[in-house]
């Protein structure tokens, strides 16, 4: 069995518009590539390639607005080369002198139940299984590589895994809307410029049916 389940929720998610530039605006439910970023927390190794395939939303779909303070620079790629190649170096960021204030428009109370499947990456001869019950394992536990988050890394998520096929406590919400074009993934062909891939989404009656990553567009 390679087909997974996770319900996943929080006090405040923002799956952020990249249309934005400057202000946090969030898509309206979490996105495809938020949902695998689920379920690699929990268990990812480069054997293994995670496709989610359907996103339930599972509450009434709210908004908040909120300021924070954000830092505006990262420390260069060219200033870490030179510490590394001369073993010592200045790699700090002054938060005082770099903040500034930021307005965000995120979700808030959220829940989704988000559904995936497993495979193995091209070229790998090992068994499914092994992965698959791994999963299961560290899922069932509660364990996870690193904190799973909705959207942003402040906006931690609590999961569990659930049997898709059994019976529910609460069901998607009774709602249909157009989403608009939305982020499905990034596009690894060539790693140095990842590319995004869009696809035109719509809840029916609270459930988002994902298309494979091979009919998105860029």
């Amino acid at each position: 069995m390679n087909k997974f389940c996770l319900e996943v929720a929080g006090p405040f998610a923002c799956f952020t518009r990249p249309e934005m530039k400057v202000e946090r605006v969030s898509y309206d439910v979490m996105t495809p590539s938020a949902a695998r970023s689920m379920f690699e927390a929990i268990l990812w190794k480069p054997a293994i390639r995670w496709r989610v395939h359907r996103i339930e939303v599972l509450k009434t779909i709210r908004w908040i607005n909120l300021r924070r303070n954000e830092v505006s620079a990262v420390v260069s790629t060219r200033n870490v080369q030179q510490a590394m190649t001369a073993g010592s170096g200045t790699l700090g960021l002054y938060i005082e002198d770099e903040r500034q204030q930021r307005a965000g428009y995120f979700l808030r109370d959220v829940a989704y139940r988000i559904h995936a499947d497993l495979s193995l990456a091209p070229g790998c001869n090992e068994p499914l299984m092994k992965y698959t019950e791994m999963f299961t394992r560290r899922a069932a536990k509660g364990q996870c590589v690193n904190q799973p988050y909705l959207g942003c890394r402040e906006f931690a998520a609590d999961f569990r895994l659930i049997d898709a096929a059994a019976p529910h406590s609460a069901g998607p919400i009774a709602e249909t809307r157009e989403l608009g074009w939305m982020l499905h993934d990034l596009d690894f062909t060539h790693p140095s410029d990842p590319q995004p891939r869009f696809f035109n989404a719509k809840m029916v009656a609270g459930v988002i049916e994902v298309p494979p990553f091979e009919e998105a567009r860029g």
